[in-house]
């Protein structure tokens, strides 16, 4: 299956960077991708916390979903809307929510970040839990690909890399985690992380990110990556917006299984 990671350097304006995801979605498509991943805050990054309650939309609503699924459907893709702030029954609140559309158009899954970032080294401060409120389940869904094989696809979030234990609740095939992690922890870990997740879990990972230097002062890692289930990098771009494409082989992934049975000798 060819799969891209969508990386973005999203600014202020939620209109402008809706079309700058349609148009990286269009490009993909053009170059025969199947399932296409955006990262998380696609949408917007801006000056504050807090605005992003301005483009809150309902479930099933928007023009945000409403772009994504017809764009889905037009061009006959997946579409993994990496996060989107979906309204909450607190109007201080919203869920930073991941949206999956199959080529029909349709919404096929919902997930809602579960582990909300936190960070202070003295000159960064981050606290999502000022306007996100936690999702509660992990989310995976089918994905019968074009070559016939099915996907099993967990969806994640960003600081959620650092929970391993989600990732075994997910028992996916392929792994998902759109994110916008910060320049500062992302040098230190966001290989490491991803390359071991994708290890331990014996699962395809396709990683996009936002990456560079934002409108809001806020500057993030990038890097974003494609890996193989044996931990290999199939493909990676460091910063600026672009596309990171890859074939994925999920009958290589199960003769890996196969080989190396580890995922039947957990004890735990």
């Amino acid at each position: 299956m060819k799969v891209a990671a969508i990386q973005m350097v999203s600014g202020m304006d939620a209109a402008r960077n809706l079309q700058n995801a349609l148009d990286f979605i269009a490009l993909s498509a053009d170059q025969d991708c199947e399932l296409l991943v955006l990262p998380e805050y696609f949408c917007l990054l801006g000056a504050r916390d807090t605005d992003k309650l301005s483009i809150a939309e309902d479930e099933g609503q928007g023009p945000l979903q409403d772009a994504l699924r017809e764009a889905a459907r037009r061009l006959q893709v997946w579409i993994v809307a990496g996060t989107l702030p979906l309204k909450t029954h607190q109007a201080d609140r919203v869920f930073n929510a991941c949206l999956a559309f199959n080529p029909q158009g349709q919404q096929v899954a919902r997930y809602d970040k579960m582990h909300l970032f936190a960070f202070d080294n003295g000159t960064e401060h981050y606290d999502e839990a000022r306007v996100l409120q936690a999702g509660r389940s992990p989310v995976a869904f089918d994905l019968p690909s074009r070559d016939g094989a099915t996907w099993r696809v967990g969806l994640s979030v960003c600081y959620d890399l650092r929970f391993p234990e989600l990732y075994r609740t997910l028992q996916a095939d392929l792994i998902l985690i759109p994110s916008a992690f910060t320049h500062t922890t992302g040098q230190a870990h966001w290989e490491t992380l991803i390359r071991a997740r994708a290890i331990e879990n014996q699962a395809c990972v396709v990683a996009p990110a936002q990456g560079g230097q934002h409108e809001n002062g806020r500057r993030t890692w990038g890097h974003s990556m494609v890996v193989d289930s044996w931990g290999a990098v199939l493909g990676s771009r460091d910063v600026g917006a672009g596309l990171v494409i890859a074939e994925l082989d999920h009958a290589a992934m199960q003769q890996r299984r196969a080989q190396l049975p580890a995922l039947h000798h957990r004890l735990l």
